[in-house]
């Protein structure tokens, strides 16, 4: 079995190499949205050819890895998270879910094909701080027919305990 210090070396050097050749965040063009398949798409995001929404850079994650049906998101919460009772707000655990579930719908879409959330359900199962640590939140597809896909995830630390788990149904449609 491999302990937490040895996951958190593989996450650490991961992100770092992802982060390393990413470019500044930005909205992809319309043409590359229609042009790639969702695969291709996040590919792009994790090679660095297609910059990083702004939305991981407002709450600090970033996307690790893509495959067909499955998706990882890895963040540190940090106190700037943190919402008045002094833990992280459960919009961070939200944003973090509905990004990783709606990436796995997207990723077996082909080209021409979008989506967005229609509903999501998260249950929040233990606070996280700043000392949690390095998440990740791995989002796998349930089902994806013409117009709907559903997607299953889980927000879990180095030692793989559950922080939160989620499900999604996201509407899929012609770009």
């Amino acid at each position: 079995m491999t302990d937490r210090h040895e996951v958190l070396e593989r996450w650490r050097a991961q992100e770092a190499a992802i982060r390393a050749r990413a470019p500044s965040p930005g909205v992809s063009s319309p043409d590359a949205l229609k042009s790639l398949s969702g695969l291709e798409f996040l590919g792009r995001i994790i090679a660095g050819t297609l910059p990083p929404p702004p939305i991981a850079e407002t709450l600090d994650f970033l996307l690790i890895e893509a495959e067909r049906g499955r998706i990882v998101f890895q963040s540190h919460p940090h106190k700037r998270h943190y919402n008045p009772l002094g833990s992280v707000h459960g919009g961070y655990f939200c944003t973090l879910l509905d990004s990783a579930l709606g990436c796995a719908v997207h990723s077996m879409l082909p080209a021409g094909t979008g989506y967005t959330t229609l509903e999501l359900k998260v249950n929040l199962v233990r606070p996280l701080t700043d000392r949690t640590g390095l998440i990740r939140a791995e989002g796998h597809v349930v089902h994806v027919g013409k117009s709907t896909g559903i997607a299953e995830g889980r927000i879990v630390d180095a030692e793989g305990k559950l922080y939160a788990h989620a499900t999604t149904t996201c509407l899929i449609f012609a770009l």
